[in-house]
């Protein structure tokens, strides 16, 4: 990173902490000190966060914590399994957000001292903050899936976080060969963009497709008995790919018995599967710092308010993106981004004072199940008694024309790049 991208931490704590400690100061002098805002996580609620955090004035101090120095989006990497996108396109870094006046800490969040108001980072050092929002992501429960780990994904892929991950399913994916069997297990609700299993099996189908693969399946064993926008994805698969793509339900398959990454079976109650290449999608909870701070409650999630996303645990604590619950809103990208900007207004308000607007959100999903062939959902959404109720949700029709799911699929292409842009400016 260049220049002003990173500061010290421990120069940042010293001028901090010295301010803190400092004997009481002139009003004129107190009224120059900005209420310090901390942001931990830099993907769709977290960079959004600070951005629009430090975008309308110079009134507030912002840092964001991000482990990483690059952020791999997770949605539309799909498409990269199926060679529509380069990896490259899939990267981004932070030097736009510091450039704009975003403090930038990369290093990894040990916990939160809450009742202190501090953030303690991996190295020892410890940030203060008047107002923190997290947007920690997803953790998976590989347990639930009997036979999988963090070991076991090494040679049985999520690829649900991007990075390594992704690049490990595309090489497994692109060694499949004539006659090559590859099954998917799909996790059960709530999880990370509830049609990306869907989108993932038909892009996979598209790459064995174009390598001209012959006579192979995707086994898709899924933990629902119904999935977002079944239909149109059952009649895309029939059109583009058929006898490729088979989904099997709880009833149909019994229960996922075990997996075996050195034998690369999935044994169900209904039969053993011997695969080339096996991608477990295994349930999701919040991210490891929405649990070691106790923002969670029994489902595994952080509760907040929907009107203010505040932790229902901790109101001086924001929690955004995957990691909370708050009603009907899904656990998207697009969602994320929304979320940040409303708690972006919010804070700012409650820190500054000043305008105010009712707090409203949107979600609009676009899958691909072909190059020119598109679906997509979506609503909008309001709070009302403290949960994100739905309303006026709309899907694809499975009558659509092609020109029409064509001119979806380069609609998905404009939201991506207009998301990354908002994102990372």
């Amino acid at each position: 990173m260049r220049g002003l991208a990173v500061i010290d931490r421990r120069i940042f704590l010293r001028g901090t902490a010295g301010a803190l400690a400092a004997p009481a100061l002139a009003a004129p002098a107190i009224a120059q000190v900005k209420p310090h805002v901390v942001v931990v996580g830099g993907g769709a609620g977290g960079a959004t966060a600070a951005k629009y955090l430090v975008s309308t004035g110079a009134e507030l101090d912002v840092t964001l914590v991000e482990q990483n120095r690059q952020f791999v989006t997770p949605f539309t990497s799909n498409q990269f399994l199926a060679g529509l996108k380069p990896y490259e396109q899939l990267v981004f870094g932070y030097d736009n957000l510091a450039g704009r006046g975003v403090k930038l800490v990369f290093e990894r969040v040990a916990g939160i001292a809450r009742t202190a108001k501090r953030l303690r980072l991996a190295d020892g050092s410890e940030i203060p903050y008047d107002r923190l929002i997290i947007s920690p992501g997803i953790d998976f429960r590989y347990a639930d899936v009997p036979g999988y780990s963090a070991e076991a994904a090494e040679r049985m892929p999520h690829a649900w976080r991007g990075g390594d991950q992704l690049l490990l399913l595309k090489r497994r994916l692109d060694a499949v060969e004539d006659g090559g069997l590859i099954v998917i297990i799909a996790p059960p609700t709530p999880y990370r963009c509830p049609p990306a299993p869907y989108e993932r099996a038909s892009m996979m189908a598209l790459a064995l497709k174009r390598r001209g693969v012959k006579d192979v399946r995707i086994v898709i064993l899924d933990a629902k008995d119904h999935f977002t926008m079944q239909p149109l994805f059952e009649d895309g698969w029939e059109r583009h790919y058929p006898g490729v793509i088979e989904w099997q339900d709880p009833k149909m398959h019994g229960g996922i018995k075990s997996v075996d990454p050195k034998s690369m079976t999935v044994t169900t109650d209904l039969e053993t599967h011997k695969a080339a290449l096996v991608n477990v999608i295994p349930p999701q909870q919040a991210g490891r710092l929405g649990r070691d701070a106790g923002l969670t409650d029994e489902t595994g999630w952080c509760p907040v308010d929907a009107g203010t996303m505040k932790s229902l645990v901790d109101a001086n604590i924001h929690v955004i993106g995957d990691a909370a619950i708050g009603g009907d809103f899904p656990k998207s990208g697009f969602a994320a981004n929304n979320e940040a900007k409303n708690t972006a207004m919010i804070v700012r308000h409650e820190l500054l004072g000043g305008r105010l607007l009712p707090v409203r959100f949107t979600n609009h999903c676009w899958s691909t199940i072909a190059p020119d062939d598109a679906i997509k959902n979506g609503a909008r959404y309001e709070p009302r008694d403290g949960k994100i109720v739905m309303l006026d949700p709309y899907t694809s029709q499975r009558d659509e024309s092609a020109e029409l799911r064509e001119k979806q699929a380069k609609e998905a292409v404009g939201w991506y790049r207009g998301m990354t842009t908002d994102m990372f400016g």
